[in-house]
């Protein structure tokens, strides 16, 4: 198996995406092709004491996250992003890892790899920490804009994926409303719901905000931007409270005794909020895997990124998401009951 990564991609790149993907390597995860400015690439690899050779596919093109993403691709047909998945297309990888710009990689797949068997709208499916441990929410930013058969869509993908990758046995589907009643919300969600009621999924309902850290659901179904919206509250609300604990711990000596009781505990529980543990998030609905990374990526999150694309070929997603029931001839349904 081989993985390309895009060893421009990301804040700290190449060398954290360097160290992520030797250390990979190293492991005998897959064999990587990094793909990026070979200077660059092979002063960092040279700075490491591996034993494994990487293959290294070399391009000085970037794409940035300022950059328009479509027309980017268009005017840098070499960038990093876009000769790495190409690498997929053209069978020489079977994943693609990046933690560039992240809509320079959704355009790339898209526009190379192409739409998965019946899917409309491809969705960025990532993990979320909670006290029965990670959930699945999708979409986390790929469309903003959605329709019910959209959501419906996603239900489908992500039961799917919870299924063959999270190893969760019929996983509960819940929709991102509200209110838990099924009248609560817009016309969308409203509609979505009548869909999802009928569909051949483990649904359980509307779920409210406040309910997606206590787990009640395996997968969290919910459009782009609100999506994206709760990930990033999640993130700096987990942020906050780190900073308030050390802040507190600080104010005296009593505070800072417990604390050093607590330490274990307390890292711990900083490692199930981090995303750095979970990798990347594939973008679920594309002919081939494409696993995108959180843009402050470090070695160990893209080397659990690598690890999450290996899982997904290993398991063939993508020939699994192509075997999805045809979703246009739910556009009907939907009409039917607004009407």
């Amino acid at each position: 198996m081989k993985i390309a990564v895009d060893a421009m991609g990301g804040d700290h790149a190449p060398a954290a995406v360097v160290r992520g993907a030797v250390r990979a390597a190293e492991e005998g995860l897959a064999e990587i092709i990094l793909v990026g400015d070979a200077s660059a690439i092979e002063r960092e690899l040279k700075a490491l004491p591996a034993t494994k050779k990487l293959e290294v596919v070399h391009t000085e093109q970037v794409i940035t996250n300022e950059e328009p993403p479509a027309l980017a691709l268009r005017r840098k047909r070499e960038a990093s992003i876009a000769l790495a998945t190409r690498l997929v297309k053209e069978g020489r990888a079977q994943a693609v890892v990046s933690a560039g710009s992240t809509g320079a990689q959704m355009a790339a797949a898209l526009l190379i790899l192409g739409r998965s068997g019946n899917i409309q709208r491809p969705a960025i499916a990532t993990l979320l920490p909670t006290l029965q441990g990670p959930k699945l929410l999708l979409d986390a930013g790929a469309n903003v804009d959605c329709r019910p058969e959209h959501l419906y869509e996603f239900a489908h993908m992500g039961s799917l994926y919870a299924s063959k990758i999270l190893g969760v046995s019929e996983p509960r589907v819940g929709l991102v409303n509200i209110g838990t009643e099924a009248a609560k919300g817009n016309e969308v969600t409203l509609a979505a719901y009548q869909l999802l009621k009928e569909a051949e999924i483990n649904f359980v309902g509307n779920v409210e905000a406040r309910d997606l850290p206590r787990g009640v659901a395996d997968v969290y179904v919910c459009d782009g931007f609100t999506g994206n919206a709760l990930l990033k509250f999640g993130e700096g609300l987990a942020e906050a409270f780190f900073i308030k604990i050390q802040s507190e711990v600080n104010k005296s000596f009593t505070a800072r005794l417990g604390a050093a009781l607590l330490l274990p505990t307390l890292r711990r529980l900083k490692r199930e909020v981090d995303y750095a543990e979970y990798g990347g998030a594939p973008l679920l609905g594309v002919q081939g895997i494409s696993i995108i990374c959180h843009g402050s990526s470090d070695e160990r999150a893209i080397y659990n990124a690598i690890r999450v694309a290996v899982r997904c070929v290993q398991e063939r997603l993508v020939e699994s998401l192509g075997l999805l029931p045809r979703i246009n001839s739910e556009r009907k349904k939907v009409e039917d009951w607004q009407g």
